[in-house]
């Protein structure tokens, strides 16, 4: 409940707990705030019971945390019926990554020169660098003083 609190914090709570109720009535006070906690967790519980009584037997392995969106679109993205699980299996990131990485440095890979090859005649336009092969170097002369 309190992970996130540091040592420090809390010698701070203290300190201000004591001096806004005073060490006489501070005892009382954690007395009346525990009793509150109890009779909310109690208030909770029996209110989670009815409601699953009142679902019936069809809704018994319902849980309320499932009502947090995280938790509910993480279980349905974990359900094997949609077949999920073998499109994210299928899908290899380091080889996506790898490709795209050849295809801007202008080397071929095994995937992508067959593609390449093939893209030509289907009218798609090849965004990879190659060089020409007549050998002559049509770029500029680059002056460093000029610029």
């Amino acid at each position: 409940m309190f992970n996130d609190i540091g040592p420090l914090e809390l010698v701070t709570l203290v300190v201000l707990a004591v001096l806004v109720f005073g060490p006489d009535k501070l005892p009382k006070v954690i007395q009346d705030v525990m009793r509150t906690v109890k009779k909310i967790r109690e208030f909770s519980e029996t209110a989670k019971q009815d409601i699953r009584s009142e679902l019936g037997p069809e809704f018994k392995d319902f849980e309320f945390e499932d009502l947090n969106p995280k938790t509910f679109i993480r279980k349905q993205l974990d359900n094997d019926e949609l077949g999920l699980k073998e499109i994210r299996n299928g899908f290899d990131i380091k080889k996506e990554m790898a490709e795209v990485t050849d295809a801007v440095h202008g080397r071929e890979s095994d995937s992508s020169g067959s593609s390449s090859s093939s893209s030509s005649s289907g009218g798609r336009i090849d965004m990879t660098k190659k060089p020409d092969d007549d050998g002559k170097d049509d770029r500029p002369v680059f002056d460093a003083d000029a610029t």
